[in-house]
């Protein structure tokens, strides 16, 4: 009998984020691989897509109780969730989410393994339960660092809810029996948590390098009126406009160089995104283009598009989280343009590659006079920007395209299977 794993997660096929899709790829080289997968997650609402929707289409369950798609051939089980506004129906979705779940994942039949990524943390406690009671083997995928996560981000400062999610996470990362982070400066962040540090494994994320791969600028299909073929240099950020980037020396260097023959592209939706557009027109920026969120079938285009590509990370957050959008920049052959401290995931990997350029400054203006340094270096000596694009190339294909990273997975699930 094949060996059975349950890969849980809040997000997976057809919702359109990136951790779906790297959850995707896991989930296929598990079935690859032999085993029987099963995915439990939830109904799509981070980012719906409704092409994807008609391609995976949801079938409802005991009235709408939950759904169930077919994913090349991978059972989906979905738990009703929406984006909702109110807090308060946060929360009782949250709570239903997870109740219903537990149900669902006891009622699956010979559980081998169990699989999920943080966020959220409780999730990990949940997996501990449905292991426990169907004698199945956990992993945990640390992707951010909770509670540090909301610490740090200023929302959580009620000691003793602190004191309760440093007690789960104690308890999730010592019973689970692996977990795995995605880097050196979350493994040495989180290894003195463990009683038994030999649990802790580092996987990196990856990419997929037959979606995301170099593309020629004769070859793009875009719309001309929202992506001109001209000769500036075009600098782009393509995902979620949220409160995890620092957008002030976006705004700020636009202002400063609106005489240069430069253009800023914000591609993407999030909570940010009125106040850009509120920014951007009560100071006449022309030169930053807010554009909607476009189909990931078009991502290799646009990167292809810009010349650079800029990730401008806050304080708060900066050593929370590694944004998975690097990896496919570097595997479209691009170059990158990084705001982010001394220590943090990104600085560690981008540093020694020669794949971007890296802004460790601290005020504002230090960080713009670097930036509008960097960008006036581009337009001097464009040949800097493929340089680095191909070093970063060279990178992806040698250590983390998906074939290479999602195999890791399985090989830790068969070491603790003793397969």
């Amino acid at each position: 009998m094949k060996n059975k794993i349950l890969i849980h997660s809040i997000v997976f096929s057809p919702d359109g984020v990136s951790t779906a899709y790297l959850y995707n790829d896991i989930a296929l080289k598990f079935k690859e691989n032999g085993y029987d997968v099963v995915v439990l997650t939830t109904t799509p609402h981070y980012n719906v897509v409704d092409a994807q929707l008609l391609e995976q289409p949801l079938l409802s369950k005991l009235r709408g109780l939950y759904y169930q798609s077919d994913f090349k051939g991978i059972k989906v089980i979905h738990v009703p969730q929406k984006k909702f506004r109110s807090s308060i129906l946060r929360m009782i979705g949250f709570v239903y989410w997870h109740f219903l779940s537990l149900i669902l994942g006891l009622f699956q039949k010979n559980i081998s393994i169990i699989l999920s990524p943080s966020p959220p943390l409780t999730i990990g406690f949940i997996n501990l339960i449905i292991g426990k009671l169907k004698g199945a083997k956990v992993i945990y995928n640390v992707q951010e660092i909770y509670p540090d996560f909301l610490i740090n981000q200023g929302g959580l400062k009620f000691k003793p809810i602190i004191s309760v999610l440093k007690h789960l996470e104690s308890i999730v990362y010592n019973k689970s029996n692996a977990v795995t982070t995605i880097d050196n400066v979350f493994y040495n962040t989180i290894a003195n948590r463990f009683n038994d540090v030999n649990k802790l494994h580092i996987i990196p994320n990856f990419v997929d390098t037959t979606l995301f791969k170099p593309v020629n600028l004769s070859e793009i299909t875009l719309d001309p009126i929202l992506f001109p073929k001209d000769d500036s240099l075009k600098i782009m950020y393509a995902g979620n406009i949220g409160h995890a980037q620092d957008w002030e020396p976006l705004l700020e260097v636009a202002k400063r160089i609106k005489d240069l023959n430069v253009g800023f592209w914000v591609i993407g939706e999030g909570a940010m995104k009125a106040y850009l557009m509120e920014q951007i027109q009560l100071h006449h920026l022309d030169n930053i283009h807010l554009i909607s969120y476009q189909p990931r079938k078009d991502m290799p285009a646009l990167l292809a598009y810009a010349d650079l590509h800029f990730i401008f990370m806050t304080p708060e957050m900066e050593g929370q989280g590694f944004p998975s959008k690097v990896y496919t920049i570097m595997a479209c052959s691009k170059p990158l343009m990084v705001i982010s401290s001394q220590n943090t995931p990104i600085n560690n990997f981008l540093k020694p590659l020669h794949c971007s350029f890296i802004i460790e400054h601290t005020t504002l203006t230090d960080k713009c006079d670097a930036i509008i340094s960097n960008i006036k270096e581009c337009l001097a000596d464009r040949t800097v920007l493929d340089k680095f694009g191909q070093n970063g190339f060279d990178v992806i294909e040698k250590e983390y395209s998906k074939g290479v990273v999602s195999q890791k997975y399985v090989e830790l699930s068969d070491q603790i299977l003793n397969i």
